[in-house]
């Protein structure tokens, strides 16, 4: 098993000098999730030859790799002009990841809940654009539902890859989601089964509490929609014990099942406190999972 940092609390960190601060923090693996300087969110890649020399340069002397790049793209739409954009802007990526060395790259379904149907087909279609530039390359594509996704729950997220039936696409299981997958950890962990090869560990708490009400999120103007209708889905990425995630069910399971894949540390929550949590969260996951 490898574990991974996810340095996005770290994101005005000169890229070059990001390897060895991952390196001080007692990692040695990245996962490296979108940097404006990079590969932004939703945009072309700005990485030119250079830029992936003098990373590779420093991964090298920190003794740090890159094991999934992560790029967020809208491959599922909203229309089919932007997939097409999100297709040319997957290709540069997997480019990249290529002249990195990166074996897996890592992205959320996308597209929205409104219209699954619509958003499906376009997922589809980007799978037919992109499967042969990841057998040409040789990288996994690992793929994790996000809240606001057009799939949200994990049971469904594990059928959809098994249906995209091809042995370098496989699912990752986002802890900091566990409510909007449906909140049964050992369940869909155990239904992935060998497709289970990546996993996101982050607290998070559960919005499903209080009858729905724990988050009142009022908006439009008059008064909104009603109270439990409105559309933000709010999640959190805490150390791990300030939320509610079932840590015992969690590393348990992933114990029980062999688990051999990434495990990437994401917390977001706390940039003043950028450093401590790192490095807390990476003694607390190789306590628990000894």
């Amino acid at each position: 098993m490898r574990i991974a940092l996810d340095p996005y609390m770290f994101r005005s960190t000169p890229l070059v000098d990001l390897p060895g601060l991952v390196a001080d923090l007692g990692y040695s693996a990245i996962e490296l999730s979108p940097r404006e300087d990079f590969i932004p969110f939703y945009k072309h890649p700005r990485a030119n030859t250079a830029d992936i020399r003098a990373f590779k340069a420093s991964l090298k002397v920190a003794e740090v790799e890159v094991v999934t790049l992560l790029p967020l793209f809208r491959w599922a739409g909203p229309g089919e002009d932007a997939r097409q954009a999100a297709v040319r802007y997957w290709r540069r990526s997997i480019q990249i990841a290529a002249e990195l060395g990166v074996p897996e790259m890592l992205s959320e379904f996308n597209g929205g809940p409104a219209d699954p149907a619509e958003c499906e087909a376009l997922f589809w279609r980007s799978m037919a654009d992109l499967l042969p530039d990841f057998e040409r390359e040789g990288i996994r594509l690992v793929i994790e539902p996000h809240p606001n996704d057009f799939i949200e729950d994990g049971f469904a997220s594990v059928d959809m890859i098994r249906g995209i039936n091809h042995p370098l696409v496989s699912f990752s299981y986002c802890a900091p989601h566990t409510f909007y997958m449906g909140g049964d950890i050992a369940g869909i962990m155990e239904y992935a089964g060998d497709l289970l090869t990546h996993v996101h560990v982050a607290d998070t708490l559960d919005f499903r509490a209080s009858s729905g009400l724990r988050y009142i999120v009022n908006v439009g103007a008059g008064g909104g929609a009603p109270v439990g209708i409105t559309p933000p889905r709010i999640h959190q990425h805490l150390d791990i014990g300030q939320g509610e995630v079932d840590w015992d069910t969690f590393f348990g399971t992933l114990t029980r099942l062999k688990f051999d894949g990434v495990m990437t540390v994401c917390i977001f929550a706390w940039e003043e406190r950028a450093r401590e949590s790192s490095i807390y969260n990476l003694e607390q996951v190789r306590a628990r999972m000894g």
